[in-house]
C-alpha cells in the first residue's frame, strides 16, 4: 500500500523497515532459545519445568531487549548521516519513532510464542499473527489513503498501523496464556519457580548463538539494502518491493523450519535419534519443494507480484531484472533454514554462530559489495551476492548437523 500511495514513501520505509529488521531478528533469534528447552520438558512430560523455563525466558529476553531498542533510538539522532537521499528524510524520521516504540511489543509476544510452539502448539501463534496481519492490513489502507473519518497520514499512517496490531498481537497470546485452561500447569510452574541468574544464564547461552546467527543473517541484508539506497530512491524502492517478495518465500521457510525444530528437540527429549534424523531429512525434502514452487511464482507471476507494491514504471523496470537471481538464492535459503533449525533443536547452537559470521560477514558483505560495486552489476550484483552466503551457510549448517549426531550421548542434556 505504501508503494502505491508514493515511490519516496516506499523508499524511506525500505529504509527504516531494514534497520529495524537487524533488531527484529536479534530478538526474535533470542527468544528461539526458549524452543528446544521446552519442547524437551513437553517430550518428557515436564510441565512445571517448561514454566520455569518461561520465567527465565521473560528476564533473559527483557534484559537482552531492551538495550537493543535503546541503542535504536539513539541512532535515530544519525539516519541523516547513512547517505540516504536528502527528500526522504522528513519521511523517514516520524516513521522511524513509531516503529521504535513497536518494538517494546515484540519482546513480549516472541517469548510467548515460542513457549506456545515449543509446546507444539503452533496454531496458537499462527492464528494470532494472522490476525494481526489482517488488522495492520485494515489500518493501512485506513490511514495511509485516509478513509472516512481518518486523516491521510500516508507512510506514518503505515507505522502507527503496525504499532498498533503489535499491541493487540501481545495482549491477546499474553491473555491466553494466562488465563487458558490447558495452561494451567505450566503456569503453576511459571508462578513457583523461582528466578535464578544461573537459570537465565544457562538459557542466554542458547539463546545468544542463535540470536548472533540471526542477527548477522540479516545483517548482511541490512548493509546490503544501505548500499542499494547508495545508487538511488528508484533503485532502494525496487529493492525494498523484490526483498518483500522473497521475504514471502522465506517466512514459509521459516515456519517450516521451526516445526522441524520443534519435532528435533522433542525426540531428543525422549533420546529417539532415528526419528531426530527423519526429522530432519523430511524437513529437508519439503523445504527444497517449497523453494522449488516459490521460484515458479516468482518466475511466472513475478510482475503481478511487483505490481501489487509499485505502480511506478521506473521501480517496475528495475525489479523484473532482478526476479532470476531471486529464484536462485531460494534453494540456498532454504536449505541453511533447514540445518540451522536441525541444529536448534538439538541444543547443539554454537555452531550456529560461527557459521553465520563465516557465511554472512566474512563472505556475504564483502561479495555484495564487490558484486555490486567493484564489477558494476549494481541491484542484480547485490542480489547475486545473497546466493553467495546463503549456499555457503547452508552446506556448513548441514555438515556441522551431521557432527552433532555422532555426539548424541550429550544432546539429551544439552536440550533439557
Amino acid at each position: 500500500m505504501v508503494g502505491r500511495y508514493a515511490t519516496d514513501a516506499l523508499a524511506a520505509a525500505a529504509f527504516v523497515n531494514n534497520l529495524f529488521t537487524l533488531v527484529t531478528f536479534l530478538i526474535m533469534g533470542y527468544s528461539y532459545g526458549l524452543t528446544p528447552l521446552v519442547s524437551s520438558c513437553f517430550g518428557r512430560s515436564q510441565h512445571h519445568r517448561a514454566g520455569y523455563h518461561l520465567r527465565s525466558a521473560m528476564v533473559a529476553n527483557t534484559l537482552f531487549g531492551l538495550p537493543l531498542i535503546a541503542l535504536m533510538g539513539v541512532l535515530y539522532f544519525f539516519v541523516d548521516r547513512m547517505g540516504q537521499p536528502a527528500e526522504l528524510l522528513p519521511l523517514i524520521r516520524p516513521y522511524y519513532i513509531v516503529v521504535l516504540v513497536s518494538m517494546l511489543f515484540v519482546l513480549p509476544f516472541n517469548v510467548l510464542r515460542q513457549f506456545t510452539d515449543g509446546l507444539t502448539r503452533t496454531s496458537t501463534g499462527m492464528w494470532i499473527l494472522l490476525g494481526g496481519n489482517l488488522l495492520n492490513i485494515l489500518g493501512n489502507w485506513l490511514l495511509i489513503y485516509g478513509v472516512g473519518p481518518f486523516p491521510e497520514m500516508g507512510l506514518l499512517g503505515a507505522g502507527i498501523s503496525t504499532c498498533f496490531s503489535r499491541i493487540v498481537m501481545a495482549v491477546v497470546l499474553a491473555g491466553i496464556v494466562a488465563f487458558g485452561r490447558s495452561y494451567r500447569p505450566y503456569r503453576l510452574g511459571f508462578m513457583a519457580g523461582r528466578m535464578t541468574w544461573r537459570r537465565v544464564g544457562r538459557l542466554n547461552r542458547l539463546s545468544l548463538p542463535i540470536s548472533l546467527q540471526m542477527g548477522m543473517e540479516c545483517g548482511s541484508f541490512t548493509t546490503s539494502a544501505i548500499m542499494a539506497g547508495w545508487l538511488g530512491a528508484i533503485e532502494l524502492a525496487a529493492y525494498q518491493v523484490m526483498v518483500t517478495i522473497g521475504t514471502l518465500g522465506f517466512l514459509f521457510y521459516y515456519s517450516m523450519g521451526a516445526a522441524m525444530s520443534i519435532r528435533v528437540a522433542t525426540f531428543v527429549g525422549q533420546a529417539d535419534w532415528e526419528r531426530v534424523r527423519d526429522a530432519a531429512r523430511a524437513g529437508c525434502h519439503i523445504l527444497l519443494a517449497m523453494a522449488a514452487s516459490a521460484s515458479l511464482a516468482f518466475l511466472f507471476f513475478g510482475r503481478t507480484f511487483i505490481g501489487l507494491f509499485s505502480t511506478d514504471p521506473a521501480v517496475m523496470a528495475c525489479a523484473l531484472t532482478l526476479i532470476v537471481p531471486l529464484m536462485l538464492y531460494q534453494f540456498g535459503d532454504a536449505t541453511q533454514i533447514c540445518f540451522a533449525n536441525a541444529l536448534r533443536g538439538t541444543g547443539q547452537v554454537m555452531p550456529m554462530m560461527w557459521v553465520a559470521f563465516v557465511s554472512y560477514v566474512v563472505i556475504g558483505i564483502p561479495s555484495c559489495y564487490a558484486m555490486g560495486f567493484v564489477c558494476g552489476w549494481g541491484e542484480t550484483g547485490i542480489f547475486l551476492s545473497f546466493s553467495v552466503s546463503l549456499f555457503t551457510a547452508a552446506v556448513l549448517f548441514a555438515w556441522y548437523f551431521r557432527k552433532t549426531l555422532r555426539l548424541r550421548p550429550t544432546l539429551g542434556n544439552a536440550a533439557a
